[in-house]
């Protein structure tokens, strides 16, 4: 059994996705000690998913061995525009029916423990800062690239939210006016041109005009299974057309890069997400030399651009740093 609170706190966060909910247990020194994962099945409702996050929550903690007396607080991130304060989630596109969704208090109410709702981002952001980089560095931009892309930034050691709290949609810079259409409605974003959706959908379209292309053979022609995995395998046994768009977005990624280290002249960017992960060894030269070729003469000057390590756990380790953080408040 795991030690009792009086010695211990623990705390959990939680990834809240599109595709999957994700749990973890962490003690003050923010070492993991469970973690716990569920599908979201945003399609069966509001009221559904929350539900699947308690349980995920539970079977996190249950995983740990602790019972939920023992958790101190919960940190969420969520995939859209939240408002810290009341702990509602304003808009998450990738679930559907979210609206005005009131996530604290109706999580509140089905743990019975202090909960904090933070964008997914700025929470990945927090845990990249807080656990990777020990909060040394005073500025720092994180970038996710997974099925969207999203952002988080860290001024003078705190995230900032902006003033309507929308602040890290980075995701959202327009780096191609006549690009393709994005899920947001405009054309040519970062997010339409280098996400994971992006890249799979630009090699669906390349093979129904007849390119030709090892995942085919690995997956068949409709490669409904595609993984990020997949095109890291493709790209080792010499898959010139994926090695060509993995390439492509590698290039946008850094042009991004450019453009935020341009404004914000931030001491680190770390680059995070599944896409990352699954392709880091196969993008980052291409990242770091598109950045140094866009970013304006000095603004590199000591700049570092690093892939996070922290990988799929960025998000739940910033919801603990974040529950962490607001329990000493308390």
């Amino acid at each position: 059994m795991a030690e009792s609170s009086s010695k211990q706190d623990y705390f959990v966060g939680v990834d809240l996705g599109g595709t999957k909910i994700l749990a973890g247990i962490f003690d003050n020194s923010l070492k993991n000690l469970a973690t716990a994962k569920l599908s979201t099945k945003s399609q069966r409702g509001v009221e559904a998913v929350i539900e699947r996050v308690a349980r995920c929550v539970q079977d996190a903690v249950d995983e740990a061995d602790l019972s939920l007396k023992q958790i101190v607080g919960v940190g969420i991130g969520a995939p859209g525009s939240v408002d810290f304060d009341s702990g509602t989630v304003i808009f998450a596109p990738n679930l559907e029916g979210w609206k005005d969704v009131p996530l604290k208090k109706h999580l509140e109410k089905l743990l019975g423990v202090p909960v904090f709702v933070e964008n997914d981002c700025n929470i990945a952001a927090l845990g990249v800062y807080a656990a990777e980089l020990k909060s040394k560095p005073r500025h720092m931009v994180g970038i996710f690239v997974g099925t969207g892309i999203g952002g988080g930034i860290v001024i003078d050691g705190h995230l900032y939210s902006g003033f309507g709290h929308t602040a890290g949609e980075i995701g959202h810079m327009v780096l191609e006016v006549n690009g393709p259409k994005c899920g947001c409605g405009n054309k040519g974003c970062f997010e339409a041109l280098a996400s994971r959706t992006a890249i799979f959908q630009r090699i669906k379209a390349g093979v129904k005009d007849g390119q030709k292309t090892l995942l085919t053979d690995m997956l068949g022609d409709d490669l409904d299974d595609l993984r990020s995995g997949d095109l890291r395998k493709a790209i080792r046994r010499g898959d010139k057309f994926v090695d060509k768009v993995i390439e492509e977005a590698a290039e946008y990624i850094g042009i991004a890069t450019a453009n935020l280290i341009n404004i914000l002249n931030p001491e680190v960017v770390v680059l995070g997400g599944g896409v990352m992960e699954a392709l880091q060894d196969e993008m980052m030269s291409v990242i770091i030399e598109t950045a140094k070729d866009y970013a304006m003469a000095g603004a590199m000057k000591g700049v570092e651009i690093v892939a996070s390590k922290l990988g799929d756990d960025a998000g739940i380790t910033g919801g603990a740093v974040l529950a962490r953080r607001e329990a000493k408040k308390a």
